[in-house]
């Protein structure tokens, strides 16, 4: 009997904390990998639209146009001032009708916690939480203004802000332990302080002239060669002061503000963390509005967990998996670089919703092991099988096992094009690889017509020495020997030339050269170039060959922009 009940204990821990990791992070090499179901899940998503999830009738309208777009994940708001309406009373109708579609349409979910700060404001408090301003403080401004932004120094406003996200979360916990559907958790969206750096509250300037807690001090001394440039350069320019106040730590200007209200803001965010790992463990995640165009903190939203904060924010929420950037500026590559860290694997929860989204999504999983990418309003978007959107996601969606298979191994470099960047020259082994936009090739008129390119970009895989995976669209690729032009040799003989053969045909023998070419060594040839099918166990199935003027008669491999493909690539080497 007593063998039987430590068998039922066992068994029902071990199925506890299976249904808890129906979703995990895992590193593979060097990238983090989302495992949903036990296989590596790359996202392929589309956040709704704020207001888009507000209405049952508009989510059952809008999941199956999801389905045809190809999605494999939706981003959804959770509105707490439609989950408390009153105080102590919860209403999770919204939050069942969301679960429900995406299972009838084949959707995994993400839900974005509004709690008290959407976008830096607090616009999504119900609106007994907004009234009782003396209970519920706000944030204030130096000069004393107050703002709609509540205060994270205060006590009550988290205690009614974890209470109604962990009820929630305890709902998703009782309802979806069983499917696994939804998979990640973004807590609060955009944090931020904005027309200052920091509040200045009563409250948050005593902490602002206390000593900065000692645990960040012991975490800035144990990380310092690890830290980011402009983390370890403002404590530098204090001298690297091992303890004081935030001032004489860091100095007086408004950047040591934004350090201040970020730990806070992470130690705020670090609680409900905390909550919604007891609950139902899933990865979390917080995202950052961008401190673009030249802005100063407060300018934009201050102290939220951007990339120059990111080691305030892993200090003060190590809860968090990771810290994920709102894209709507031009600068695409810079800024994906900036998220794509040794400590802070990337995956962009929400960008700008244009035609070359599909393109930019290949080039972050070849070049940064992204987790995911996931366009705005994404409801706006055509779900038309010819948009460039839909194309992207159903060529990844077939591409995903091998890609996941090789991501973080150093296998697949990403690529991505426009006007201003139409080539870029990468070297693998001993081949010179140069890579172009579709663009480029001579024949096509709109290299020349004016008309502004749309972006072309994929992935680079390598499977094997000279043996090459090609996906993405609007990219030409051409392969020789890294060493070929340093084989090709001119010089002077007889006359300026040595005359040998023919007459004027120059050569090199013995030593002697001419201005003639000549090459030394072997050269990289195409051997065949096959569109494939990847299969789910990333074998490939053969669809056709590519030979003639498709590879311009074994000159280069291409995809034309608009055409998403996969092409399987063989070299050979000849003399």
């Amino acid at each position: 009997m007593k063998n039987w009940i430590l068998f039922l204990a066992i068994s029902l821990i071990t199925f506890g904390h299976a249904n808890a990791q129906k979703s995990i992070l895992q590193k593979q090499g060097t990238a983090t990998q989302l495992v949903v179901d036990g296989k590596p899940f790359l996202i392929l998503g589309g956040e709704l639209g704020n207001s888009s999830a507000a209405c049952t009738e508009d989510i059952e309208r809008i999941f199956p146009k999801l389905q045809r777009m190809g999605l494999n994940t939706v981003l959804v708001p959770a509105y707490w001032d439609l989950t408390e309406p009153q105080e102590g009373q919860f209403d999770f109708t919204l939050t069942d009708k969301i679960i429900d579609q995406a299972r009838l349409n084949g959707l995994k979910v993400i839900f974005l916690w509004f709690g008290a700060w959407k976008n830096s404001m607090s616009c999504y408090a119900p609106l007994w939480f907004k009234e009782n301003y003396k209970k519920y403080p706000r944030a204030y401004t130096q000069s004393g203004k107050p703002l709609e932004i509540a205060s994270a120094f205060s006590e009550n406003v988290y205690q009614a802000d974890s209470r109604a996200f962990s009820q929630w979360m305890r709902h998703i916990a009782s309802i979806d332990k069983e499917e696994g559907t939804v998979i990640m958790i973004q807590i609060e969206n955009e944090i931020g302080m904005l027309e200052d750096a920091r509040d200045y509250s009563k409250e948050a300037n005593a902490q602002f002239n206390a000593p900065v807690p000692a645990e960040l001090m012991n975490f800035l001394q144990k990380n310092k060669k690890t830290l980011h440039p402009e983390m370890l350069q403002k404590w530098e320019n204090q001298g690297c002061k091992k303890q004081g106040t935030w001032k004489e730590v860091f100095g007086a200007d408004i950047y040591t503000d934004e350090l201040f209200m970020a730990w806070h803001y992470a130690r705020y965010v670090e609680r409900m963390a905390q909550e919604a790992r007891s609950i139902y463990n899933v990865p979390l995640y917080v995202n950052a509005a961008m401190n673009s165009r030249n802005r100063k903190p407060g300018e934009y939203p201050s102290a939220g967990p951007l990339a120059h904060l990111v080691d305030i924010w892993h200090c003060g929420a190590p809860s968090i998996d990771l810290l994920a950037p709102d894209l709507y500026d031009n600068g695409f590559t810079e800024w994906v670089a900036k998220y794509k860290l040794h400590n802070n694997p990337l995956f962009i929860p929400e960008i700008k919703l244009t035609d070359n989204n599909g393109v930019r999504a290949f080039y972050i999983f070849g070049e940064h092991d992204a987790i995911g990418i996931s366009p705005f309003s994404i409801e706006d978007g055509s779900d038309s099988p010819n948009t460039p959107l839909v194309k992207s996601y159903k060529t990844l969606k077939e591409l995903m096992p091998l890609l996941s298979k090789f991501q973080g191994k150093g296998a697949t470099k990403g690529l991505l094009f426009d006007q201003e960047n139409k080539e870029s020259v990468l070297y693998q082994d001993d081949l010179k690889i140069i890579c172009r936009h579709f663009f480029t090739l001579p024949w096509d008129p709109r290299a020349r017509d004016g008309s502004t390119w749309p972006e072309g970009g994929g992935i680079l895989l390598k499977l094997a020495p000279n043996e090459y995976i090609v996906a993405g669209s609007g990219i030409v690729i051409e392969f020789e020997k890294a060493t070929e032009n340093q084989t090709k040799v001119q010089a002077l003989g007889e006359d300026g030339f040595a005359q040998a053969g023919r007459k004027g045909e120059k050569v090199i023998s013995d030593g002697v050269v001419s201005d003639k070419q000549v090459w030394k060594g072997p050269r990289c040839g195409i051997g065949s170039v096959d569109e494939v099918k990847v299969n789910k166990d990333s074998t490939f199935s053969y669809i056709r060959r590519l030979n003639g003027d498709q590879d311009h008669q074994g000159r280069h491999v291409r995809i034309s922009v608009g055409d998403f493909r996969i092409l399987h690539v063989k070299l050979y080497e000849y003399k």
